[in-house]
Order: C-alpha cells, then sequence, then structure tokens
C-alpha cells in the first residue's frame, strides 16, 4: 500500500511540476531597486493622480499601442470614452503627450507593468525613494504648476490648478542630483496645462503602498479643489471601479530587456542581464515574429532595393519612361502633343515629357499682343448702345 502511495505522489509532483516551474518565474526574478529606479525616473516625478493611471495602464501595453494609433489618426477626443480599452489607458489617452512616450517605447513600459503587478511595494518605495533625492538636490518645490505636500515623510505631488494639470520636463539625469549645471535654470520646466477631467479618478495612499479609487467623493487636497469643476460619468465614476484592476498577463510578455539599458540616468552602472532569459524574455534585439508591434512597423533596414532610391532616381530603361496607353483614373484626355509624357516626379524635374519652349514663348507673344491692341475710340454718343463701352465692338481685348 505504501508503494503505491509513493508512486501516487510521485506522479502528482511530476505532473505539478510544469505550474511550480511557471509560480516561480516571476519571484525568482524579481527587479532590483536599482532597476526599478531607473524604469521610474522617467515618470516619479508626474503629478499623482496622472502618475496612478499611468502605473496601471503599463500593464495593458497592447491597449496601449491601439489607443496610440487611435488619437495619432486624428481622432475626436470625445470619442476616446467609447473605445473598448481598460479605463485607465483612457485616462491616459487624455493626455497625448503621455500616451505616445508609452506607446513609442512598449518594452519600457510593459516592464514598467510587470515590474507594478510583481512587485508593488517596491514600486512606491522607489517613487518616493527617486522624489526625496529631487527634493534634496532642489529640485522638486511647490510652483504655480505643482503643489508638493508632505504627509508623514510621504511626498505628494498634486495638481496646484483646479482645472489643469501641468506635465513636468525635465532630464532625469539631473532632477535627481543637482542644478542646471554651467547653463543654470531650473532643472524641471513644465508643459501647457492639461484639463483635469472626471478621469482622474485615482490617488495614491502613500501610507498603506496602493492606489485607490476615490469617485471624485473625496473633498481633500487637489481633489476638493478641482470638483466643482468636474462633470461625473459613468465610465469613470461606478462602483465597478473600486476594484483596481490591472493585467496581471503582461508578466508572460515577451520583451526585449536590452532595450532598457538606455534607462540608466539614477543608476548608470545597471544592466538586466541575461538571467531574465531563464523567463521566456528575450535580452536580444527583436525580431519581426516577436510580439514587438512597434519593431514590426519598422522596414527592412537589409532590403537592397533601397538603394536604388538613395538621393537618385531609380535608373530605367528608356522605353519603360514612356507609357502613352496607361489609363489615369479620373483624369482628362490629355492633348495630341502631350501623349508621350513621361512619369517622373514634377518636384524634381520630372513630367517634363515634349515640353517646347519656343513654342510656350510664342503663345505668350501672341497672348500679350491680343491684350495689349488698342481698343478704338468711344463715340460720344454711346452710352450703353451696340457701340459703347459695353457694346460688342467696345472695350479692351475685343474682336474687330
Amino acid at each position: 500500500m505504501s508503494k503505491v502511495l509513493d508512486v501516487s505522489l510521485t506522479l502528482l509532483l511530476l505532473a505539478c511540476a510544469p505550474m511550480l516551474r511557471a509560480q516561480d518565474t516571476s519571484s525568482a526574478l524579481p527587479f532590483s531597486p536599482d532597476q526599478i529606479d531607473n524604469l521610474l525616473a522617467p515618470v516619479a516625478l508626474y503629478p499623482d493622480p496622472l502618475l496612478a493611471q499611468i502605473l496601471l495602464a503599463a500593464t495593458f501595453p497592447d491597449q496601449v499601442d491601439d489607443a496610440a494609433r487611435f488619437c495619432r489618426a486624428g481622432a475626436n477626443p470625445d470619442d476616446i470614452d467609447t473605445q473598448p480599452w481598460d479605463v485607465s489607458v483612457k485616462a491616459v489617452a487624455h493626455y497625448p503627450t503621455v500616451l505616445y512616450m508609452m506607446a513609442d517605447s512598449l518594452d519600457w513600459t510593459t516592464a514598467l507593468g510587470q515590474a507594478y503587478v510583481n512587485q508593488t511595494d517596491d514600486v512606491m518605495a522607489s517613487v518616493q525613494r527617486l522624489r526625496q533625492e529631487a527634493r534634496d538636490a532642489g529640485n522638486l518645490v511647490t510652483t504655480p504648476q505643482q503643489d508638493v505636500e508632505v504627509d508623514d515623510g510621504n511626498i505628494e505631488i498634486w495638481p496646484a490648478q483646479p482645472q489643469f494639470c501641468y506635465l513636468p520636463i525635465y532630464d532625469p539625469g539631473l532632477a535627481f542630483f543637482g542644478s542646471g549645471g554651467v547653463f543654470g535654470g531650473p532643472v524641471i520646466s513644465f508643459s501647457a496645462g492639461f484639463p483635469i477631467g472626471v478621469w482622474l479618478n485615482l490617488d495614491f495612499d502613500w501610507r498603506h503602498r496602493h492606489i485607490y479609487y476615490h469617485g471624485w467623493s473625496d473633498r481633500h487636497g487637489w481633489i476638493g479643489r478641482s470638483r466643482p469643476y468636474i462633470h461625473v460619468n459613468r465610465v469613470y465614476v461606478n462602483n465597478s471601479l473600486k476594484n483596481i484592476g490591472m493585467n496581471r498577463s503582461v508578466t508572460a510578455r515577451v520583451v526585449n530587456y536590452g532595450n532598457l539599458a538606455r534607462y540608466n540616468s539614477v543608476h548608470q552602472n545597471v544592466t538586466y542581464g541575461n538571467s531574465r532569459n531563464d523567463a521566456g524574455v528575450s535580452n536580444t534585439a527583436p525580431t519581426n515574429n516577436v510580439n514587438n508591434k512597434i519593431v514590426q512597423r519598422n522596414g527592412n533596414v537589409n532590403d537592397p532595393r533601397i538603394d536604388l532610391y538613395r538621393g537618385r532616381a531609380p535608373e530605367q530603361p528608356a522605353a519603360a519612361q514612356a507609357e502613352p496607353n496607361r489609363a489615369v483614373p479620373n483624369a482628362p484626355a490629355p492633348a495630341p502633343p502631350r501623349a508621350t509624357e513621361g512619369t517622373g516626379n514634377a518636384a524634381f524635374g520630372g513630367n517634363r515629357g515634349n515640353f517646347s519652349a519656343k513654342a510656350s514663348s510664342q503663345r505668350g507673344q501672341s497672348s500679350r499682343a491680343e491684350a495689349s491692341h488698342p481698343a478704338p475710340a468711344v463715340r460720344s454718343s454711346g452710352g450703353g448702345g451696340s457701340h459703347g463701352g459695353g457694346g460688342s465692338h467696345g472695350g479692351g481685348g475685343g474682336r474687330h
């Protein structure tokens, strides 16, 4: 009997081994504090309500990419709220500068989302650590655009204006360390004001290290200042949003961690190493079969046809340059002298065809001669008759 139990237990452990390895993959490969600092440095000084949306939206990198395509296509901003994206992605889409930054760096965005899902406390601690460094350097202060508050040792950044949110513009290589160097001036500047809308429905509980949904019912701080200007709707204010959602499957997404090497403004000697390859991720340049939409949109730089167009028109046989029988949709029938015009680019000297400078000059001289022909004298009694100024024989340019 004991042998049967031993065999059964062995089979059970073998069957569960793949699941145990899958569960251990993410926990065995956490980001180090220095790595998280480098990932968060570009956004750590953003206002709290916007940073909260960024961290959650980063767990939906595919939706971020779709939203950027939607907005770049010239969509009406009023249509953002009708799209099938997570509410955090919709919120970020109201700030195109932030949305495009995330979409143009999907590896960074995905890694940020992975860090938030697996190491929420570490991400929160990194934000506070970076803010403290910027404050110690004299760069994080209250301004007309932002309100910097310290509550129980935690640094909060709120919009200072009730109707507008300003995005900080800074170089992470300077903001967390010191002044503007030999040029002087402030290290942090600000964008134009973006509207504070109902979509900023989240904030940080820094004491307990989590993001919470305020639903515009909280009256303290920046929320109380902005609430009179907010038009509530059910897209962003409803009880179902009390449970903060995130996309935990982002941890399984393939990432080219080698692309993160340029995020080293805070800790310059940090790398992401080859150890993360064991987790099913890539540390080398992605190829077109990798689910990285930014890379898939790029052309093949090794295509030999590219060299055919480097600073010159493509070389073609002379017989192929004239196509008198090609039909051009919606184009009027060509005049006989222009039937064999070429197909080059007019901006670079093409489309000259059978153009004759001499014939053109003769036509111009004939037109000018007709225009300058003197008009006959007007009879004194011809006010408006057939021979007067308005008759068929009157006025300049008439026929005789």
